[in-house]
């Protein structure tokens, strides 16, 4: 016999036929404030989180972040999304598109939950929520009720059948491939702004 075969016959004689079913891995996060963690989380993921009462401030709100940011007063919506029956009077001057965004345009979608260990939006794609749609604006509103703010991504994938295609969304876009250099919207939007509603 070889010293490979020697080799080969000690390890098998060592492995495990059986190993017991690890515990599921679960991070102690107090289940008192999801809003407030997943807040805290996104905010150092270096998204732009603001706190809304109720759907009806979402308008002034979205004015508010292209005001603070000198973009234009336009905000595009995916053609056949439900965010087109938000009160959009109530904020003058803001016009809605329901086009395709370009790399210097806002664009505003719902997320379907949130992710409080990590900061992270997670966005189903349907109708009227396109999959690609997180991939094209240069800011990103995205807006999220605070009861769809669950502890860990397991509970999200736990929520049961989910489409064709699931974004997770952490922060703006980001790559450090380039020298070890921090990029921002290398693959995406460059900012992020998140709308938690309370109501």
């Amino acid at each position: 016999m070889s010293a490979r075969d020697d080799i080969l016959s000690a390890i098998r004689d060592r492995r495990m036929t059986s190993a017991p079913r690890p515990a599921p891995y679960t991070a102690p996060i107090p289940a008192s404030d999801l809003t407030a963690l997943f807040a805290e989380r996104a905010q150092s993921a270096n998204a732009d989180v603001r706190m809304l009462d109720s759907a009806a401030d979402i308008p002034a709100a979205i004015a508010d972040i292209l005001r603070a940011r000198n973009l234009p007063a336009v905000v595009h919506l995916a053609p056949e999304s439900l965010l087109g029956n938000l009160a959009w009077r109530s904020a003058p001057g803001l016009t809605v598109e329901r086009s395709d965004p370009g790399p210097d345009d806002a664009a505003l979608a719902r997320a379907d939950y949130a992710i409080a260990e990590t900061g992270t939006l997670a966005y189903l794609a349907g109708y009227g929520a396109p999959a690609s749609w997180h991939f094209r604006p240069g800011l990103e509103i995205a807006i999220i009720d605070a009861g769809a703010i669950l502890p860990h991504l397991e509970n999200v994938l736990a929520r049961g059948a989910l489409p064709h295609t699931v974004n997770l969304v952490t922060g703006p876009s980001r790559t450090g491939d380039i020298e070890q250099t921090l990029e921002l919207g290398a693959h995406g939007p460059k900012a992020l702004a998140i709308l938690i509603v309370r109501d």
